[in-house]
């Protein structure tokens, strides 16, 4: 599948993938703290952003789309970062395609099975009525039924669209993805391991990986490390942008 993606900066290339329910714009700020140094291709994963839909959705799908990106933009190696969902993805195809990644940052997120924690969410999503939606606030007035934080329900607004005849659209493929949920919960398995530096980020604040994570980390990442960023949950690079920027900059060196 094509995906769409924001290309930005100059120096060696740095793909990054956004988490589940996000888009390439997520990561803007962080881009703009590395552009004098790295030429950044920002990615909408497949059923996210403006990339194309599909019924099909795992990390083997999505793994496969990085291969035809980078084919695609003439890349032969490159260094890869991804955050939650994309922090699975980008395991998955460092550890298919191990001589394509230079160094591989995971941000919150471990290669461990999660169970399924985003069903309200799903429902809140699902009781908008497209059809009928006049307008943003009105969406934001349903969805904090189902989620009363605020800045969860502004990114989550923010795959919300229009289509050429002016209709609220999700750019998500919100069917899929309720439908399909679980794919993105499955632990990364592989028989081989990547051997090229790799740097988990997690979260002080956040619970996606912890101690318990170290063996499976160690397992199929032996050249890795895990830092922890102060003061952050899950949603690192919203809520401490400086601190990785500067994560980035001192592991790429």
């Amino acid at each position: 599948m094509k995906l769409n993606y924001k290309k930005t900066g100059q120096g060696k290339p740095l793909i990054i993938l956004h988490g589940l329910f996000g888009s390439a714009d997520n990561w803007l700020s962080i881009a703009k703290g590395l552009e004098n140094d790295y030429t950044l291709y920002l990615v909408d994963q497949r059923n996210h952003g403006d990339s194309g839909h599909s019924d099909k959705w795992d990390y083997q799908s999505m793994a496969e789309d990085l291969k035809e990106f980078m084919e695609d933009q003439g890349l032969e190696k490159t260094h890869l970062l991804g955050h939650s969902m994309g922090g699975k993805t980008a395991m998955t195809f460092a550890l298919k395609h191990p001589e394509k990644i230079e160094k591989l940052i995971v941000v919150d997120i471990a290669p461990r099975f999660y169970k399924v924690h985003h069903q309200s969410i799903l429902d809140g999503l699902n009781a908008i009525d497209m059809e009928q939606l006049k307008s943003r606030k009105e969406a934001d007035d349903i969805l904090s039924e189902y989620e009363k934080e605020r800045g969860t329900r502004q990114f989550l607004l923010k795959s919300l669209g229009r289509n050429e005849e002016g209709k609220f659209v999700w750019k998500i493929n919100l069917p899929v993805i309720t439908s399909q949920i679980e794919n993105v919960s499955q632990a990364i398995e592989s028989d081989k391991t990547f051997d090229h530096p790799t740097l988990f980020v997690a979260g002080a604040n956040s619970r996606y990986i912890q101690d318990k994570d170290k063996e499976d980390i160690d397992r199929l990442f032996p050249n890795s490390n895990i830092i922890k960023i102060k003061n952050a949950g899950h949603w690192i690079h919203a809520e401490q942008p400086e601190a990785v920027i500067r994560t980035i900059q001192a592991f790429l060196g």
